[in-house]
């Protein structure tokens, strides 16, 4: 065996020992998330790595090929998203596997997809010299990060007045109650509310298979969180919180318009940040906040509770540019169908 090799499978008890030891591991890349996103309609993920001469891993790459539409529009829609990004060691030989496993998946990868994006939860400033030599094309992007390992009370206070207000408020009149979703069943309840909220936004949406597996996998190893508010009988706000070492990851939300005078999304997502708090969590990473040159409401609703803004960006390779160009083209029109 050469000193370096590329691999498309890794037993699992070396692949977690891997992430778990690796300060930069997260929920995207463990063997859970794959088989989650192995047993969802639609999603096709896929491994690579590269390991030693003593099969220790030195690299790791998830892509997760997506497929929104079957026919013709199959070859316009198909992308190959990377949650969480690369991950290698944090050495010279690690970076020399990084460059390895790149050119591999370059050459090897890819599939029927447009283009593979990396979507960097870290920052990875160490290797985009790497990246740029390969192609993958940096592109800033924002997220917001909350310090959970401070009390209720001072994260409370960092959250904007306002919010704080209508928090205070939602509290007193008691009309919003939060609960936890622990029932299969009640998937469908929240997903249906998920549904409402992607398509006021125009924007396609995952199978409802990804959030019933991801319960069925990650719940029992608490993994994942699902919690939704109710005004009356009605849903009014849901939220989904990844979960792994000492982090938890906002995943999905969405809110019915109707109840926004109840304000059930800030008093869900400060009950979400509490419970972080109080359970020893150090951090909430809110999942992305869009670009910085483009208006984003989902980035000002972010903004409210008193992050640190940070700009780890995304990388993207771009593997059929004429497809890509027309993709770009054709793609706000049509949307709204997938």
């Amino acid at each position: 065996m050469s000193e370096s090799t590329v691999v498309r499978s890794l037993p699992d008890s070396e692949w977690s020992s891997f992430i778990e030891k690796h300060p930069n591991g997260n929920i995207f890349h463990t063997p859970e998330m794959f088989e989650v996103f192995s047993k969802t309609q639609g999603y096709r993920p896929s491994l690579w790595a590269v390991i030693d001469h003593n099969r220790c891993p030195l690299a790791l790459l998830l892509p997760v090929e997506i497929f929104l539409s079957n026919g013709l529009l199959r070859y316009f829609t198909t992308r190959t998203v990377v949650y969480g990004s690369v991950l290698w060691s944090p050495s010279e030989e690690g970076g020399k596997a990084l460059r390895l496993l790149l050119q591999s998946y370059i050459r090897d990868g890819g599939g029927a997809s447009l283009f593979t994006e990396l979507r960097n939860i870290t920052n990875l400033e160490a290797v985009q010299p790497v990246l740029r030599e390969k192609n993958f094309v940096y592109e800033d992007h924002l997220n917001y990060l909350i310090d959970l390992s401070r009390s209720p009370e001072a994260i409370f206070q960092n959250i904007g007045p306002r919010t704080r207000k209508n928090i205070r408020r939602a509290l007193s009149r008691g009309d919003v109650v939060i609960e936890e979703v622990t029932r299969r069943e009640q998937i469908r309840e929240w997903y249906g509310l998920l549904q409402l909220t992607y398509k006021a936004a125009k924007v396609p949406l995952a199978d409802c298979s990804l959030f019933e597996t991801a319960f069925d996998i990650l719940l029992p190893k608490g993994m994942i969180r699902y919690t939704l508010a109710r005004v009356g009988k009605a849903v009014a706000a849901i939220s989904a919180e990844l979960i792994y070492k000492d982090v938890i990851y906002g995943w999905y939300g969405g809110m019915d318009r109707a109840y926004s005078s109840y304000v059930p999304n800030d008093l869900l997502t400060w009950r979400i940040l509490e419970w972080g708090a109080q359970n020893g969590y150090r951090m909430y990473d809110f999942g992305g906040a869009g670009k910085p040159d483009q208006e984003y409401k989902v980035r000002d609703f972010k903004a409210k509770f008193g992050g640190s803004l940070v700009c780890f960006g995304r990388n993207s390779y771009v593997h059929r540019p004429f497809l890509t160009r027309i993709a770009k083209q054709w793609y706000p029109l049509v949307r709204r169908w997938l």
